[in-house]
């Protein structure tokens, strides 16, 4: 198990990075050229980006970038 020890500057910092991160990769799962396989991938880091995310974030805006919002989960990781 690893910990980190942030002040609320770096808390509110690390939060504001990974929502432009996952913005970004929202933005890249809507490119229809991509193929398959990238989006997968785009889905994946998604999927881990968004559970550190949860850690951090208010309630609203874990709902805001729920991945479910933006693709159909279909199989869960423990």
């Amino acid at each position: 198990m690893y910990g980190m020890i942030l002040n609320e500057i770096e808390r509110k910092e690390l939060e504001y990075l990974l929502k432009r991160e996952m913005d970004e990769l929202i933005h890249d799962l809507n490119n229809r050229y991509l193929e398959h396989i990238v989006k997968r991938s785009i889905q994946e880091r998604y999927e881990i980006l968004y559970q550190l995310f949860k850690r951090f974030a208010s309630d609203s805006d874990c709902l805001r970038y729920l991945p479910s919002r933006y693709f159909s989960v279909s199989s869960k990781r423990k």
